[in-house]
């Protein structure tokens, strides 16, 4: 069933059912608005103009439509739009139509029917790449590679959570190289193991991929990457790759290059090998929300507004996972769940730093250890 919304700034001509598939003649799904507006606000802090942008799995073209009417127009040099379904090409150019974009007059947006590594490698260049597919991005992630410019922004998302978050571990480690874990860490490690799938891919080519923005929300995880080039930013990019460790016992976590590491007299649970560097950009989450609260468009955009927030807090505290509170208490067989503003200011008051996580709402981001942690709790039993 074709039916007209409105997302943003532009109309969009979609086709709609009950349940969101594949099998639609051409794939929209509305829960991805939120990665939408993300990627339309992360571009638009961005510094550099002339941006050559490549949205290869197009679909309806709502993302690269938006991108041209919201964006400053000094901000876009070119976009290609380009899905290898004719139907999804055919909408595309109706959707352009619809919003007052004439191709006939617009020699910046190229329209192309081609699988989505072909009209990659078609291209010269490109200084952002989207990857959004139904799925895993593993198909697309070589080629987007290669045509991906010197401080270019490689934008990648994942939807086979199943596998990254643990559910399948051998389909993860046939797709991802590593071993997931499946625990309350499990959205936080599976993002972290899809960025180092991403970085080794890279750095083959002598490329290294940084983290920009990451996050795990509803169904998919997202992450945004800023390439440099040289061999030794890209070995420092792998020397960033190593194995999480977790204590069933007493929730302590850390890092090691080696995965068998004993805890409370056990050998603790392991993930990875996989990202433990920085998930953000501290500055640039900031810059986002600001112009996010300050643009009425995002105004009843709760979700999108929560979400950053919890990022940007997040990204004050250089740690690989979180503690669940109510697990931590349930464990230590503690009477109550204290407020969570109480634990965050105890953890403070020590000197070191707590916030919320957007990975689990029950948890909190700390460079406290599991032991302290656990003392506080039942100081304020």
């Amino acid at each position: 069933m074709e039916k007209m919304i409105k997302e943003g700034k532009i109309f969009c001509k979609i086709y709609s059912d009950k349940k969101i598939s594949r099998e639609l003649p051409v794939f929209y799904n509305p829960a991805m608005k939120t990665n939408r507006d993300v990627t339309v606000e992360l571009l638009r802090v961005q510094k550099r103009n002339n941006l050559q942008i490549a949205d290869v799995l197009a679909a309806s073209g709502i993302r690269s439509i938006r991108m041209i009417k919201e964006l400053p127009a000094k901000k876009i040099k070119t976009v290609l739009i380009n899905d290898c379904s004719e139907n999804a090409v055919k909408l595309i150019k109706e959707n352009l139509k619809i919003n007052k974009l004439n191709l006939g007059k617009n020699n910046k947006i190229t329209i192309s029917c081609n699988d989505a590594n072909k009209a990659l490698l078609d291209g010269n260049g490109f200084d952002y790449i989207d990857i959004d597919p139904f799925g895993s991005p593993n198909p697309f992630i070589d080629s987007a590679v290669k045509r991906l410019a010197r401080d270019g922004i490689l934008a990648v998302t994942a939807t086979d959570t199943s596998a990254l978050a643990g559910t399948f571990e051998n389909a993860c480690r046939r797709k991802y190289w590593a071993k997931p874990m499946r625990n309350e860490l499990m959205h936080e490690i599976g993002i972290r193991i899809l960025i180092r799938k991403v970085q080794l891919i890279a750095s083959q080519y002598e490329k290294a991929l940084t983290p920009l923005l990451s996050y795990s929300t509803q169904h998919y995880m997202r992450v945004f990457f800023v390439c440099e080039k040289g061999k030794e930013k890209a070995d420092a990019i792998n020397n960033l790759h190593k194995y999480v460790l977790y204590c069933t016992n007493c929730m302590q976590i850390q890092t090691d290059n080696l995965n068998k590491i004993e805890c409370c007299n056990k050998q603790m649970q392991y993930a990875g090998p996989c990202w433990v560097g920085e998930l953000n950009q501290k500055k640039m989450v900031q810059h986002i929300l600001d112009n996010v609260m300050r643009n009425k468009m995002y105004k009843e955009e709760k979700e999108l507004q929560k979400l950053l927030q919890a990022i940007k807090e997040e990204s004050c505290v250089s740690t690989v996972g979180f503690y669940d509170i109510h697990m931590l208490v349930k464990r230590n067989n503690l009477k109550n769940i204290p407020k969570f503003d109480f634990i965050i200011k105890a953890c403070k008051q020590r000197g070191f730093d707590a916030v919320r996580t957007h990975f689990d709402e029950y948890a909190i981001k700390s460079n406290i250890s599991a032991k302290m942690l656990i003392s506080i709790l039942k100081e304020l039993n």
